[in-house]
């Protein structure tokens, strides 16, 4: 799954979280519309074209990023 916001950096995506920002989620192509709510799931950044360059797990509560590990 991808972040809203095209986050270069998983530092830069824990600061966000950090800082109270409202980081929402997505899933991509044809498994896209099907995204938990509350639950652990992995992200994965930048977004493509981009080769990723990091991953990240993260927790989820009501659609908004709570915790990132």
């Amino acid at each position: 799954m991808y972040t809203h916001t095209n986050f270069k950096s998983k530092k830069a995506l824990k600061e966000a979280v950090a800082s109270g920002q409202r980081v929402t989620v997505y899933q991509p192509g044809p498994f896209g519309g099907n995204e938990p709510k509350t639950d652990k799931i992995t992200l994965e950044g930048p977004h493509y074209p981009e080769p990723h360059k990091w991953y990240a797990e993260a927790w989820l509560e009501n659609g908004v990023v709570v915790k990132v590990k």
